[in-house]
C-alpha cells in the first residue's frame, strides 16, 4: 500500500506538471503571436506560413492538457483550491487555443498584405500586438506564481488595447476615405486589429481565472473597458 506522504507528493507533482503544461503552451502561443507580427512588420510571408503551419500543434497541446486535467479530476477528486487549479487549467488552455487561432488569422492576412503596397496605418498593428504579447507573458508568470498583484495589473491593461484599437480604426477610416484604392488591404488590417483586440480580451479572461484560483471568487469591480470609438466622432466624408 502506498504511504500517504508518497501519495501527497505524487499529487503535488501532478498539479505542478499541469501548471507546467499550461505555461509551455502559453510560451508557444506567445511565440505564434510574435511571429505573426514579425510577418506583418517585415512583410515576411515565410514567417506567416510558419504560424499557420504550427497552429495544429497548439491544438494538440490543448488536447494533452484537457486529458491530463480530466484524469486528475477522475482519479484524485480534488476539492477547494486544488479543484480550482484543475478547472482553471481547462479554462486557460481553451483561451490560449483561441489566442493562437487569432494569431494564425493575423498571419493569413499578412500573406495577403505582403502582396500589396504598404498601408500606412498598419504601423500600429505591431504596437498593439506588443502590448498583448506582454500581457500574455505577464499573465502566465502571474499564473505560475499565483501573483494576484500582477494578475490585477494585467486585467486592467486590456483598456490600453481597446484604446489603440480605436485609434487604429480612426486612422484606417480616414486613410480609406482619402484613398479608396486601399479599401481592400485596409479591410485586412482592420480584421488584424480586431483579432489582436480579441486576444487582449482572452488574456483578460485568463487573468480573471487566475484571480479566481487565489480567492475563490471573481473580481467584484467591473472589467476596465474603453468603449469602441464612436463613428459619429470621425470625419467620414464620402469616398471619392
Amino acid at each position: 500500500m502506498m504511504h500517504p506522504e508518497h501519495t501527497v507528493k505524487s499529487y503535488d507533482s501532478e498539479l505542478k506538471r499541469l501548471r507546467t503544461l499550461i505555461v509551455d503552451m502559453g510560451a508557444l502561443v506567445e511565440q505564434q503571436l510574435s511571429r505573426a507580427i514579425e510577418a506583418v512588420a517585415e512583410r515576411d510571408s515565410h514567417k506567416a506560413n510558419l504560424v499557420i503551419e504550427l497552429d495544429p500543434e497548439v491544438d494538440q497541446r490543448e488536447y494533452i492538457i484537457d486529458q491530463f486535467a480530466v484524469r486528475l479530476l477522475a482519479l484524485r477528486q480534488p476539492v477547494a483550491h486544488d479543484l480550482r487549479q484543475v478547472v482553471a487549467a481547462l479554462k486557460i488552455s481553451s483561451h490560449l487555443e483561441r489566442i493562437a487561432d487569432y494569431a494564425a488569422n493575423v498571419a493569413k492576412r499578412a500573406v495577403f498584405l505582403n502582396k500589396t503596397n504598404v498601408v500606412n496605418p498598419v504601423h500600429l498593428i505591431p504596437k498593439m500586438a506588443l502590448t498583448t504579447q506582454n500581457m500574455i507573458h505577464g499573465v502566465l508568470e502571474a499564473y505560475m506564481n499565483l501573483d494576484d498583484v500582477m494578475t490585477t495589473k494585467i486585467w486592467k491593461q486590456d483598456a490600453e488595447v481597446d484604446e489603440m484599437y480605436g485609434q487604429l480604426l480612426k486612422e484606417l477610416l480616414e486613410f480609406m476615405r482619402d484613398d479608396p484604392q486601399y479599401i481592400a488591404p485596409c479591410t485586412h488590417v482592420l480584421f488584424m486589429a480586431k483579432n489582436i483586440e480579441r486576444i487582449g480580451d482572452h488574456v483578460t479572461n485568463i487573468a480573471e481565472v487566475v484571480h479566481f484560483i487565489t480567492h475563490g471568487k471573481p473580481y467584484t469591480e467591473p472589467r476596465p473597458k474603453v468603449e469602441e470609438i464612436e463613428l459619429n466622432n470621425i470625419d467620414t466624408k464620402p469616398f471619392r
